[in-house]
């Protein structure tokens, strides 16, 4: 596939996915066909004659569609995220090579974890709509002081560090959980490395910063809430199965949780990036979870900076050529273990673990 005509057929695409890779595109120039749909076993077809597909996170990749896909003569699968929860990894070992963006930028998310603490907890988001409608009452707004408060990080990757670096720069105290613990950080910020049913327990505000896995499905669940601080804050601006929402609505309820900020949702591909507004939300429990006014929703937009997208062009499109000229796929993912643990492989396949 050693030429610069390779073709590549997009899915679930938007505006401003044309507008970025289109300007990243003129260096390579690559044949793309921007498809608005989810690729899915009934769009799949439409892959007949391309060489590699560009999918993102509701995009499904199951055995059916990877059958499709190499019926059809497709040879790589390059995710334009992060995530990869929705690639049957296992199926598509020996039959397409897989690559993904494992960073285009860590701020953009940790920042807008940071702006829905700070909108929830200083009701930002109510009081704008008082103003409009010229209220100008304070009853009900009142927030707390972050500083001095002790916040629970799980997952300290790339995301998770910056998140801890801006909380401690509030004053807060940061304890996290993560399975191979930054040691440098503990020194640099003064980070206290616990178990999961202690940060629970201590934690006045907890965010989700670590990657899907059949081991953290559902990690926060009825049994780890009922541990919880009365009126604790969760954020997640991870993946929606980190969370278990009706048990999360259950905390509201009781007032365990006294408010959550979700930019992720367990049953999103549905709902997130597409304007429904004319439509009645079907989904019972996102209809209740938008009822609470102490849950903050935002429509998986985390990692939505300019900086971010142009990262995300630029690597995907980078990911492609490495492809199409046979060098080595340094962003390509291990297709015998999920990455969540060290691969016991020593051979270079298994080397791609992350």
């Amino acid at each position: 596939m050693k030429n610069t005509k390779v073709r590549v057929a997009m899915f679930d695409t938007k505006p401003y996915d044309r507008k970025f890779f289109d300007e990243c595109n003129a260096g390579y120039g690559f044949e793309i066909k921007y498809f608005p749909s989810h690729l899915t076993t009934d769009t799949a077809i439409m892959t007949k004659g391309y060489d590699a597909v560009c999918v993102f996170v509701n995009d499904t990749v199951d055995e059916q569609v990877i059958d499709i896909l190499v019926k059809n003569g497709v040879k790589l699968i390059a995710l334009r995220c992060a995530g990869y929860n929705n690639v049957n990894l296992f199926y598509a070992h020996g039959k397409l090579e897989v690559v993904r963006v494992p960073a285009y930028s860590p701020y953009a998310v940790a920042e807008h974890a940071v702006a829905l603490l700070m909108t929830l907890n200083r009701k930002i988001h109510r009081a704008y709509y008082r103003i409009r409608d010229n209220n100008f009452s304070i009853n009900g707004l009142m927030g707390f002081d972050i500083h001095g408060k002790t916040v629970g990080v799980i997952g300290t990757g790339k995301i998770g560090k910056i998140f801890a670096r801006i909380l401690k720069g509030f004053g807060a105290e940061i304890l996290a959980f993560d399975h191979y613990p930054d040691i440098g950080l503990v020194g640099e910020l003064n980070v206290e490395y616990t178990d999961l049913d202690t940060l629970y327990r201590k934690s006045d505000i907890i965010s989700l910063h670590c990657p899907l896995t059949p081991e953290t499905r559902y990690m926060i669940n009825e049994n780890a809430i009922n541990t919880m601080k009365p009126g604790v804050f969760i954020l997640n601006t991870s993946r929606g199965q980190l969370i278990d929402s009706a048990a999360l609505i259950a905390g509201l309820k009781k007032e365990i949780v006294g408010a959550a900020a979700l930019d992720v949702y367990e049953e999103e591909s549905d709902y997130f990036f597409e304007d429904l507004s004319d439509q009645v939300v079907e989904d019972d429990i996102l209809a209740r979870l938008t009822t609470f006014n102490n849950v903050l929703i935002t429509s998986h937009q985390a990692f939505f900076t300019k900086e971010a997208v142009s990262n995300i062009a630029a690597t995907t499109l980078g990911n492609i050529d490495d492809f199409a000229n046979g060098r080595e796929l340094k962003n390509g993912i291990c297709y015998k273990c999920d990455g969540s643990k060290p691969c016991p492989g020593k051979d270079r396949e298994h080397n791609k673990c992350t």
